[in-house]
């Protein structure tokens, strides 16, 4: 009867000691479930953040653009006026050179 007992007590001695081993595993499989978590909350947020970037760089770019034809538009209405201007100064020029001739002419 005392061999019985005995094997009882060695038997939940065993137990004992493969419940902690299992309470152990279980452990590491929560910090492994809870990092794997962490690591899928964090890649969404690094998708997300990535599509605001690159919505923000296309509208950067739109922008861009937006703002050279505008540049651009600026540029050749300023160019027009300054040929304009210097148009109007080669035709003063050539009247006084035309007017130069004529004095020269005359004396």
């Amino acid at each position: 009867m005392e061999k019985k007992l005995d094997d009882i007590i060695e038997l939940l001695n065993h137990l004992t000691s493969k419940i902690d081993t299992i309470e152990t595993r279980l452990a590491r499989l929560e910090k492994v479930d809870s990092i794997e978590h962490r690591v899928t909350v964090n890649q969404i947020d690094i998708t997300d953040i990535k599509d605001l970037l690159l919505r923000r760089e296309e509208l950067q770019t739109d922008k861009i653009e937006s703002i050279m034809g505008d540049l651009r538009e600026i540029f050749v209405t300023q160019m027009q006026r300054v040929n304009s201007r210097l148009d109007s100064q080669l035709l003063k020029i050539a009247r006084a050179e035309e007017e130069i001739i004529q004095l020269a002419k005359g004396e």
